[in-house]
C-alpha cells in the first residue's frame, strides 16, 4: 500500500528497521534509563492523560508520524473546520460541532446556538421540576428517546455514563431498532400519563425512527391520551421543523439542529435534550466545557504533544504499516459500557471510505474496525485471542481513577486488572519462563502457556468520570477521526455508504407487503428470502 506523501516512504523504511524489536527489551532496566519510556511517552490534554509507552514506537517513530501529520495538512484542515469553512465537500457543508461548545461570542452561529440551548434548558427544567405534566396532570417520570445512529448512540452513551448524576425521579429510555421488540419492551410497563417521547431525526423521515414514533403515538392514544393532548407527551428534534409539525408535534415543542452538525457529532446540540433532562442544564454545560477544553488543546497544542494527533497517528502506524485490521476500545468502567458502540459509528462511518477527496480511489487501508467491551468482562471473553492469537489488535485501555460509587474494595481490583492486562500484553511469556511455570514434569504444556507479548496498548487516564471529563474524552476521539481522515485524504464527514441500503430497503419492503404478484425483480437469493418471508407474514 502506498501514499504519495514523502514521509510515508520514510515511515515504511523505519517500520522495516524496528518491526521485530521487542517492547520488553525497551522496558528492560538496562535500556529504560532516565527519562524513562513512560516519562517520554506520557502526554496530557483537556484533563485526559495518555500513556503511549507500551506502543511499538520509538522517539524516531513519533517524530516521523508527527511529520506525516504536518505534511498531510492536519493543521490546515483542523483550522478550516474551526473557522467554519467547507470541510465536507461532497455535501458542500461546514462541520461545526465544535461551535456547539464554543464560549466565544464571535464563534460561528453563536447567537442561534445560545438561543436554542436556552430553550432546551427551560424545557428540561420544567420536566425535571415536575412543572411540565402529562395529560392527566401527573409529572413526567419516564423519558423515551427515539432515534437511531447519532440520534441514539451519543445520548444513550452519555446518559448511561453519567447515571450517577441523573435525577432519580426520572428514568431515561432509548429506542432505536425498527424491530418492534425494542419499543415494546421499553413501553409495555410504562404509564403513558407519566411518559415523554423525544423523537430525534435530522430529516424526520428516517424509516426506523418514524416507524417507532408512529407506533408510540398510537400507544398513547390507545391508552387514553386524547389526540389534542399529545403535545404534552411529544417533542421533536430535527433540522426539518416543517416535517416535525406535519407529524403532529406542536411547533413550540420542536428543537432545532442544523445541517452543519453531522449525526454522529450531534449530542452537543438539541439531540442531547434527553441528556439535559437526565443530568440537568448545569451538568450539560459541564459536558460542553470538557469538550471545549479538548477543542482548545487540539487547536493550540504543538502536534508533538497533541493528544488527538498522537492517538490518530499511532492508529495510522498500526493500520497502514503493521497491517492491523481492527483496534479495541476497552474502558475499565461499567459507566462507559456504550462508549465502544458509540465509537464504532464515529470512526467507521467517518473514515470507512474508499474515495479520496479528489475522487480517485485509495490504494491503502483506511478505517480500522472498531470494537470493544468494558473490562473486566472482555478478559473472560476475547482477551485469549488478544494474548495468544495470531492477529495484532492494538488496544485503547481507559481507566477512571476515582469510582463514582461507594463500593470501595471493587475499584482497586478493577484498576489492577486494567494495568496488569497492558503489562501482560507487553511482556508476554518467553519459552524459558513457560518451562519454569510448567515444571519439569509437563514440558508438553510449554507451547500452550507461552505468550508472544509485544502487543501494543495505549492507556488513557481520567481522574474521575464527571460530565466535564466525559466531554473531553468524547472530543478526543472526534478529533482523532479528523486527523486520520486528513492523512488518508478522505472526507470524514459524509456517509454515502449508508444510503444504498436505505434505498433498497424501501423496495424490498414494498415487495414484502405488496398483495398478490410473485416477486421477480431481485437476484435469486433475495427473491427467495422475500418469498419465504411473505409466506410467514401471511400466517
Amino acid at each position: 500500500m502506498t501514499n504519495p506523501l514523502p514521509t510515508w516512504s520514510a515511515l515504511q523504511t523505519h517500520y522495516e528497521q524496528i518491526r521485530d524489536e521487542k517492547l520488553r527489551d525497551w522496558f528492560a532496566p538496562a535500556n529504560d534509563t532516565a527519562p524513562t519510556r513512560a516519562e517520554r511517552f506520557t502526554f496530557s490534554g483537556g484533563g485526559i492523560g495518555a500513556d503511549l509507552s507500551k506502543n511499538r514506537i520509538t522517539d524516531a517513530t513519533l517524530e516521523l508520524l508527527v511529520q506525516l501529520a504536518r505534511e498531510a495538512g492536519v493543521e490546515a484542515r483542523r483550522d478550516a473546520m474551526f473557522k467554519g469553512e467547507i470541510v465536507n465537500p461532497t455535501e458542500g457543508r461546514a462541520v461545526l460541532h465544535t461551535a456547539l461548545r464554543a464560549t466565544e461570542a464571535n464563534a460561528p452561529f453563536h447567537k442561534e446556538i445560545t438561543a436554542e440551548r436556552a430553550k432546551m434548558a427551560k424545557f428540561a427544567d420544567a420536566v425535571r421540576s415536575g412543572a411540565w405534566t402529562g395529560y392527566t396532570g401527573k409529572r413526567i417520570r419516564h423519558v423515551v428517546n427515539i432515534g437511531i445512529g447519532g440520534s441514539d448512540l451519543g445520548p444513550k452513551m452519555v446518559v448511561h455514563a453519567l447515571q450517577h448524576l441523573e435525577l432519580p425521579e426520572i428514568t431515561s429510555h432509548f429506542v432505536s431498532n425498527v424491530d418492534g421488540a425494542d419499543l415494546w419492551r421499553t413501553i409495555e410497563h410504562l404509564d403513558p400519563a407519566e411518559t415523554l417521547a423525544i423523537i430525534v431525526s435530522k430529516t424526520f423521515t428516517t424509516l426506523e425512527t418514524m416507524t417507532n414514533a408512529r407506533s408510540m403515538r398510537d400507544w398513547f392514544v390507545k391508552h387514553g391520551c386524547p389526540e389534542g393532548d399529545l403535545a404534552k407527551h411529544f417533542v421533536g428534534v430535527s433540522a426539518n421543523p416543517a416535517e416535525v409539525v406535519k407529524f403532529g408535534i406542536a411547533r413550540d415543542n420542536v428543537f432545532e439542529m442544523w445541517d452543519w452538525v453531522g449525526g454522529r457529532y450531534s449530542l452537543w446540540s438539541a439531540v442531547g435534550l434527553s441528556i439535559m433532562i437526565a443530568i440537568g442544564p448545569k451538568q450539560f454545560d459541564e459536558l460542553l466545557a470538557g469538550a471545549h477544553d479538548m477543542d482548545e488543546h487540539f487547536r493550540t497544542a504543538p502536534l508533538e504533544k497533541n493528544l488527538p494527533v498522537l492517538l490518530g497517528m499511532i492508529g495510522i502506524w498500526y493500520r497502514n504499516f503493521f497491517g492491523s485490521q481492527s483496534y479495541l476500545v476497552a474502558p475499565y468502567s461499567e459507566a462507559l459500557h456504550f462508549l465502544p458502540s458509540y465509537l464504532q459509528q464515529l470512526e467507521m462511518e467517518s473514515n470507512g471510505k474508499q474515495a479520496r477527496l479528489d475522487g480517485k480511489f485509495v490504494d491503502y487501508a483506511t478505517s480500522a474496525i472498531t470494537w470493544g467491551e468494558p473490562g473486566t468482562n472482555g478478559q473472560h471473553a476475547f482477551f485469549q485471542m488478544l494474548h495468544q492469537g495470531t492477529t495484532l489488535v492494538p488496544i485503547d485501555f481507559i481507566a477512571v481513577l476515582t469510582p463514582e460509587h461507594p463500593l470501595g474494595d471493587h475499584h482497586p481490583k478493577l484498576l489492577a486488572n486494567c494495568f496488569a492486562q497492558s503489562e501482560a500484553l507487553m511482556l508476554g511469556r518467553t519459552e524459558e519462563e513457560a518451562r519454569k511455570v510448567a515444571g519439569p514434569d509437563k514440558p508438553e504444556l510449554v507451547p500452550h502457556i507461552m505468550f508472544p507479548g509485544n502487543r501494543p496498548t495505549t492507556t488513557l487516564l481520567v481522574d474521575a468520570l464527571t460530565a466535564r471529563s466525559l466531554g473531553a474524552l468524547i472530543a478526543l476521539y472526534e478529533h482523532k477521526v479528523l486527523v486520520q481522515g486528513t492523512v488518508w485524504d478522505i472526507n470524514s464527514f459524509d456517509q454515502w455508504g449508508v444510503e444504498l441500503g436505505k434505498i433498497l430497503g424501501k423496495v424490498v419492503e414494498a415487495d414484502l407487503t405488496a398483495p398478490g404478484a410473485e416477486v421477480k425483480q431481485h437476484d435469486s437469493s433475495t427473491s427467495a428470502l422475500i418469498a419465504r418471508a411473505r409466506a410467514a407474514l401471511k400466517r
